[in-house]
């Protein structure tokens, strides 16, 4: 966890630009005695931010819209890897069967093909 002056100094921004990143709600630290605590992955999310802002020109009207659509990305990751895990948990026959209906091996075998 690290305090809003702790990320100012590893990102090398502003103070300023780092609070209108929780203003705008784009990262949610926690607050603790009126200060930003930040979680690892919140600081990964801001350096993501300031990032896309310097090295892609991406505006705060589109930030919205490029982090809308990144979290469903990584949801439906963290959902296919959930998936991937029950699916390795089935019984040989029945894997094989479920990865032959759905695509993941040739129907005739996988060493045929």
């Amino acid at each position: 966890m690290k305090a809003l002056a702790d990320l100012v100094i590893e990102l090398d921004c502003p103070r300023e630009e780092l609070v209108v990143l929780v203003e705008r709600r784009w990262v949610l630290p926690l607050q603790q005695n009126g200060d930003y605590i930040f979680s690892e992955a919140d600081a990964a999310r801001a350096r993501m931010i300031l990032e896309l802002r310097r090295d892609c020109a991406i505006d705060d009207e589109a930030m919205g819209v490029v982090l809308d659509l990144l979290d469903k990305l990584y949801g439906v990751r963290r959902q296919m890897r959930d998936l991937l895990g029950a699916v390795a948990e089935l019984p040989e026959a029945q894997r094989d069967m479920l990865l032959k209906r759905i695509g993941g091996i040739p129907k005739d075998g996988p060493d045929e093909g």
